[in-house]
């Protein structure tokens, strides 16, 4: 089978055999995979990563121990926890200190024709989700996130920052959820996408707002963007960080402190409410689709990815 590889910033396309599979996992057939910023980041070296990267994807199970799930179109959580631990009952087993993550820590990732998960992390898809709408389920449940985090009420105003792919998915979240949400971004052609969706939108620039908001989402993907975001929110207020970069941030963690700022870290989120959204359309995935490859086109994808102005490259 097809195989793609990340070793020392390259991308490869190998021929493997087909994964073992282990009692309560699922063999599943990819039909769709989308390159986000981590996998370009795991490109870069982030981790010191080297194998099969992929955690955003649609497959068809081929087969498993629940022959209820053969031949289902499924998504997948791509945290695999132990099932055991206090996190994991708690219902946080993205926290497990044993697990390991679909396509970055100790797992081969959802880049080739044939990838295994637990039968437990696997979501069937209804019908009414397109295959490459399902396909951001994923970054969609890293934006529903958010939510489960922190309280906000309808009308909070949110600011919003970076009009990337999780960008432009937080806002959208955030306004389906009738907050006042505000994106800042670079480029107008993505911002349109937010502003079709009632997102109030703003090219950035060197005079952003200070002490303007009780919420900002530093969802820039640049080393600056923390700083920006702490100085955007007002006293007592919350900066979700949903940015990882490569590089090491530099903060001064002094107006932090005066300011009585909370900074949460935002990572992955719950399913659920994200294929919700998708099946009652609120979420509009479609205008970020930026180009569709062969998965035997992977290297050429992950270059197109990198461009300016790329969205979602997605990998069938």
């Amino acid at each position: 089978m097809l195989t793609i590889y990340l070793k020392g910033g390259q991308v490869e396309v190998r021929r493997t055999s087909l994964p073992r599979r282990p009692p309560g996992f699922a063999r599943i057939r990819l039909l769709c995979g989308g390159i986000c910023n981590t996998d370009l980041e795991l490109q870069r070296g982030y981790y010191g990563f080297s194998g099969v990267p992929g955690h955003e994807f649609v497959g068809e199970v081929l087969d498993c121990d629940t022959q209820e799930l053969v031949g289902r179109r499924v998504v997948g959580e791509i945290n695999l926890n132990c099932g055991a631990c206090e996190w994991c009952r708690r219902g946080l087993g993205r926290h497990c200190p044993r697990r390991t993550v679909l396509g970055i820590v100790k797992h081969p990732g959802a880049f080739r024709e044939v990838l295994t998960l637990p039968e437990r992390n696997l979501h069937v898809l209804p019908d009414s989700i397109p295959t490459h709408v399902a396909v951001f389920t994923e970054p969609l449940a890293a934006a529903c996130e958010i939510l489960d985090q922190i309280k906000l009420s309808r009308g909070t105003e949110v600011a919003v920052l970076g009009d990337g792919k999780l960008g432009l998915l937080i806002a959208q979240v955030l306004n389906a959820h009738r907050m006042k949400v505000h994106l800042f971004g670079r480029h107008k052609e993505k911002l349109r996408i937010a502003q079709r969706a009632g997102v109030a939108t703003e090219l950035v620039s060197p005079k952003l707002p200070v002490a303007a908001y009780p919420c900002v989402v530093d969802a820039s993907g640049s080393v600056e963007g923390l700083a920006q975001a702490v100085r955007m929110t007002q006293p007592r207020g919350t900066v979700v960080m949903k940015s990882t970069v490569h590089d090491t941030v530099a903060l001064d963690t002094a107006p932090i402190i005066v300011h009585e700022i909370n900074l949460v870290g935002s990572r992955c989120g719950r399913f659920e409410p994200a294929l919700r959204l998708l099946r009652q359309g609120k979420i509009n995935v479609e205008d970020m689709i930026s180009d569709k490859m062969r998965l035997a086109d992977a290297p050429r994808a992950f270059a197109r990815a990198t461009q300016k102005g790329v969205l979602k490259v997605l990998l069938e």
